[in-house]
Parts: C-alpha cells; structure tokens; sequence
C-alpha cells in the first residue's frame, strides 16, 4: 500500500497547477507554490516572506477573504469563493478560492491556506454563453423590422417603376440599391455576430487607444442588390387571386407582408395571435398559410398541428427571424409533413413565390394555373 510521506505531499502541492499559498498568523507567506508562480508571474523570493495583501488586487479584498474564512459556518473552511488577484503586471486575476484557516493542537488560528484556482477562461465561456443568448434575441428582435423595411421597399420598388421616365427610375433605382445594400449589411453582421457566438471564438479590433471593440464586420461584402428593371409589358400573375393567411405578433411586420402579397393579386388575411387564425381558417376558405415560429399562445409546431388536426390538407409555411432551429419547431413540424420554412428574416421573396406556388399547385387543379412570368416577388433581390 502507498504511503503519503511529507516529501511526496509537498511535491504534489508544488506541482499543482492551482496557485496554493499560505501564510501565517500575522498574514505574512509561508508557503508558494509552483502554480502560483505561473499564474502570478512572481517569484518565490518575491513572496515568501511578504505580506500577502501584495498579492491580491486591494488590502479590503484581502480583509474580505480572511472575514469569509473566520465567519464561515463550515469550520473556518470557504469553498469555491470569487475574488480577485494581483499578478507582477498589475493584471487583475478573477479566481475562486478554496481554502481553510490552519491551528494547532490548542485549537489556536496560526495561519491559513487558500487554494485558488484561475476562473478567466471559464468567465469567457460564461460571456460566450450571455452573448450567444443576446445574439438569438437580437437576430429576432432585429430580423423583424428589417422584414417590414423589405417588403415596403418592394412596394415602393414596383411603384417607382410604373411612374418614372426612364432617366428618373435610373436615379431612384440607385437610391433603392443603397436601401437593399444596408439592409443586406445589417443583416450580414448579425449573421456574423450569430456564428461567433456559436462557434465560441470573438474577434476583435481597436477602437480607442487601448480599448477593443468585437469585430462584426461581415467577413465579405453582401451580395450586391439585384436591379429591378421594369418589363414595360403585360405581367402575369401565377398568385392571384389565391387566399392566404399571414400569423405574425409582429403587427408592422403583418402589415408589410400582406402588402406585398395583395401587391401579387393575392386575397390576404391576417392575424396575431394563432386563435384569430385558427377562427379565420374555421370560417373562410384559405388555401396557404405562412406563419411565424415564436408566438404568444402556442409556438409555431403547435399551431402547425392544429392546423393539420382541423385542415390536414392545407399547406403551411412556418418563417422565422432566428438564423437556425433553436427549439426544433421547424424540424419537428417538417418529421409532420410541413410544407416549406423560411429561415433569417427579411424573407427572401423570390422563396417565398416559389413555396406559395407550389402550394397553389397541390391545392388547385392543373387546368387553372397559369405560366409562372415575373411579378414583383421575382423581381425582388435576394438577400
């Protein structure tokens, strides 16, 4: 059986790659380890024999971690207790103490010993975590608006086009290029800021003088805004007249949407809350629906299945503003039979035109469609 002699106990305290230290009654160092050294950058010769207020990053830290320790209900013990260290560069250390107050046989305080352990990486992985929560939201929060922005601009697009000359659409073309091209560019850094997050690796540049700022600078420039040159003849409309529901609890977002399909000659009706919806389904003949993932009431493969349970035929498109499944809505609902999901908000609206007519296709009889030509949504960039 292996004996612990005191030589091999103080081998393996020194070889530690936690910083142990321990110091006497009066606070002076006794004792420090290896790991200490490596993390705090002093010496040995440095320490031992100091007091060790030099070593944490101000004399109310140190008073505060002796109170923890006499005041602890465990026996003079602390475990896994936040604080802060001073290294010989003057860089403020985060660690999580564990450590005890030492006496001798007469039960009397002669020292303590602490052993801490190094917590900036796992802050990191903590920050990581935060920013990757804040990076979901905001990709919600920011991709609905930007979806309103888009289709009132299509709007306007189609607009421009049948009241210009020639010359004036080439100038206000340019103009709505600059539009698509910024909202193309805020949506490509929240795009970035969402794979930084999850892969868990943050670059940065400078911003001030000593000072970093993350760098969310879309890795290469969005694709350029496709421009919409008007046909000047007679248009066609694979869409018209079809009747599609549009859930949303985003009531800009709603608005602008369902503008951009009347615009299709489609018969638009819209809710916010998927009860409304189901009312409308219950009392007017729809033949698509196009619904948003994240709702008050019932999220969006809830809602899916209703549909299917009261109108098994009827296609569904679920849409969301999140860049991937985070709660695996859109898989559970596509394992259910869903017909189509539209990923990063502002829809790409030549997308979305292929799904609606493919759910016009399985829902009316081959004899009543006509040619799929341009109409607004395929004139429309993709993002």
């Amino acid at each position: 059986m292996l004996t612990l002699d005191q030589n091999y106990l103080k081998r393996l305290m020194e070889s530690s790659p936690d910083i142990i230290v321990a110091v006497d009654r009066e606070g002076t160092v006794i004792y420090y380890n290896d790991g200490a050294r490596r993390v705090l950058r002093y010496s040995s010769d440095e320490i031992i024999g100091q007091r060790v207020t030099r070593i944490y990053s101000s004399l109310e830290e140190a008073r505060r971690v002796m109170k923890a320790l006499r005041e602890s209900p465990d026996g003079g013990r602390i475990s896994s207790f936040e604080t802060i260290l001073r290294d010989k560069d003057n860089q403020e250390i985060p660690v999580a103490i564990s450590g005890s107050l030492i006496y001798d046989e007469q039960s009397t305080e002669i020292g303590s010993i602490g052993f801490a352990r190094d917590i900036r990486r796992m802050r990191q992985r903590e920050q990581l975590a935060t920013a990757g929560e804040i990076a979901v939201s905001l990709a919600h929060e920011i991709n609905n608006p930007l979806e309103t922005i888009t289709n009132n601009l299509e709007l306007l697009t189609h607009c421009v086009e049948n009241h210009l000359t020639p010359s004036e659409l080439v100038v206000e073309t340019e103009r709505l290029g600059a539009i698509r091209a910024c909202i193309n560019r805020v949506n490509a850094i929240v795009r970035r800021l969402d794979d930084m997050t999850r892969k868990g690796v943050y670059e940065t540049r400078d911003y001030l003088k000593g000072q970093r700022m993350a760098d969310l600078a879309p890795r290469s420039e969005p694709e350029k805004a496709e421009t919409a040159v008007a046909n000047g003849g007679a248009q066609e409309w694979p869409l018209a007249g079809m009747s599609v529901l549009v859930l949303d609890d985003d009531v800009p977002l709603v608005t602008s949407l369902a503008d951009v399909l009347k615009a299709e000659r489609c018969i638009v009706h819209t809710a916010t809350v998927p009860s409304a919806a189901l009312g409308i389904l219950r009392n007017m003949k729809v033949e698509a629906v196009i619904s948003d993932v994240v709702m008050p009431e019932m999220d969006g493969y809830e809602f899916y299945l209703r549909v299917k349970e009261e109108l098994p035929n009827l296609p569904v498109i679920l849409m969301t503003g999140y860049y991937y499944d985070k709660d695996h809505i859109i898989k559970r609902s596509r394992l259910e039979g869903l017909e189509g999901a539209i990923f990063n908000k502002p829809i790409n609206p030549p997308k979305l035109r292929e799904l609606l007519i493919s759910a016009r296709q399985k829902t009316l009889p081959p004899t009543r469609m006509r040619p799929t030509l341009p109409s607004p949504l395929a004139l429309a960039p993709r993002p």
